[in-house]
Formats: C-alpha cells, sequence, structure tokens
C-alpha cells in the first residue's frame, strides 16, 4: 500500500497543521489494519527543512530528538512519519518515502505552479532577500519510480529521499520564470514577504538541501528525467490554465 495522500487545499489556505493531523489519523488507522500482515506501506512525508545548515540525509529526523527547530504541523507529520516506521515492528514492511517541496513536471499543481501564478498576478517574479536559499526537486516520473521500488524491495523501517537536485536556488528558478513570463525578476525584503507570496512565503524563504545517496545505494534508483531548470525551461508551466 502507498499513501500519497495529503489536505493540499488545506495547506493552500495556511492550515498546515489541520491537514497534517488529518494525515497522522489515516496512518494510524492503515497501521491497524495491516498490523501482523506482512505487507508493504509506503507512507510520502515530506523533507522540506530537515536539517537547516547543511545537507540532510536519510539518517535524519529519524528520532523525535534533536527536531525541536521543527514546529506546528511540520512537527506533526515528522511524528506521522515515526508512527509508520514503528510499523515495522508490527509486522508490517513499512517505509517512509520522503519529497522534496517540489515534484515537478507537466501537470503538476503545486508550489512551482503556485509560484507561477503569484508571479503572474504580480507582474515581477519574485524571490526573497537574495534568493540563494535552496530547494531539493525531483521530477514526477522519477519520484514515481521511486514509489515502485519501494514498495516491492524497500526493506521495514526504511527512510527514502526522492531527490535528484540537491538544492537549487530560489533566485535561479525566478530567473528562468521571469524570462518565460516576460517580467522583471526582483527581491522582496522579508518582512514583506507574507504580504507578497502569501501561503506560500513560509515555504519559499526556506533554504533545504538534501540528498538521495543512501538511497540510490540500497534500491538502485537513478534519476534519469529533467532537472527542475531544464523541466521548467520545457514551458509547460507556463501554458495558460497552467497554474
Amino acid at each position: 500500500m502507498i499513501h500519497l495522500a495529503f489536505k493540499h487545499d488545506l495547506v493552500y489556505s495556511g492550515d498546515f497543521q489541520d491537514a497534517a493531523d488529518a494525515d497522522r489519523r489515516a496512518v494510524a488507522a492503515f497501521g491497524e489494519v495491516l498490523a501482523g500482515s506482512g505487507r508493504p506501506f509506503v507512507l510520502a512525508s515530506g523533507l522540506l527543512g530537515l536539517a537547516p545548515g547543511r545537507v540532510a540525509t536519510e539518517r535524519d529526523g529519524r528520532e523525535p530528538v534533536g527536531l525541536a527547530h521543527v514546529a506546528g504541523g511540520p512537527a506533526t507529520r515528522l511524528g506521522t512519519a515515526h508512527l509508520a516506521l514503528s510499523f515495522a515492528s508490527r509486522g508490517v514492511r513499512s517505509s517512509v518515502l520522503r519529497l522534496p517541496p517540489t515534484v515537478h513536471g507537466e501537470g503538476d499543481n503545486g508550489f512551482m505552479a503556485a509560484l507561477v501564478g503569484i508571479d503572474r498576478a504580480k507582474g515581477v517574479s519574485s524571490y526573497i532577500g537574495d534568493g540563494s536559499n535552496r530547494w531539493p526537486a525531483v521530477h514526477r516520473l522519477d519520484a514515481a519510480h521511486l514509489f515502485r521500488l519501494a514498495l516491492e524491495d524497500a526493506p521495514a523501517g526504511s527512510v527514502l529521499h526522492a531527490v535528484a537536485d540537491e538544492g537549487v536556488p530560489i533566485r535561479a528558478v525566478a530567473d528562468v520564470i521571469g524570462r518565460h513570463l516576460g517580467l522583471p525578476v526582483t527581491a522582496v525584503a522579508p518582512g514583506d514577504a507574507d504580504a507578497h507570496f502569501g501561503w506560500l512565503a513560509r515555504f519559499l524563504a526556506i533554504d533545504s538541501v538534501a540528498s538521495s545517496a543512501l538511497t540510490r545505494e540500497l534500491l538502485g534508483w537513478q534519476p534519469v528525467q529533467p532537472g527542475l531548470l531544464d523541466d521548467l525551461d520545457k514551458g509547460h508551466y507556463f501554458q495558460p490554465g497552467a497554474d
């Protein structure tokens, strides 16, 4: 079983906590049903902000200790991942597959599409501060391949990272968006970010770099699709109705 659902509509309205709470209740219910079955359970989780100031690996966030920097909904989501991993001791081949903030590709309506929509509405392509903060990224087809490998082969208690680009500077993202939309590229002061970006501001300001080296070694996964900047350059995010 693969659990991908998350109430992103609540996230986009600014209520990450309620979305995380609902997800935890669902995972707990799945655990009760699967206990003792020996069947696989793969939980989609997130890795944005997992290890501030350094490259996050699959070894990070395995225990609640040391995660005091995470608060609110993100802390609940990490707790849900710990719950899923605990199913391994109850006869479930459970694993947690952490996704970057942008799982990009044609048809994506997540953070990248939202950012393009905000930039189009504001008439500028913007980033926060100096734009040097970075996001990891993966193409949706590469992520889908990793989910299949996890379902088939991931050992019980595994933590996996679906990371192709370890860290793409947000300023570089803004440059590509500005070029495709014909908009000036400008900085937004951190104090003005909430007013400019709305709910996206809290995520867009985070500097988060992550590795998938251990995942590649464990399951032989190798991303083959375009990276984030190359994918943006294909133009599908800028078609009418894409955002």
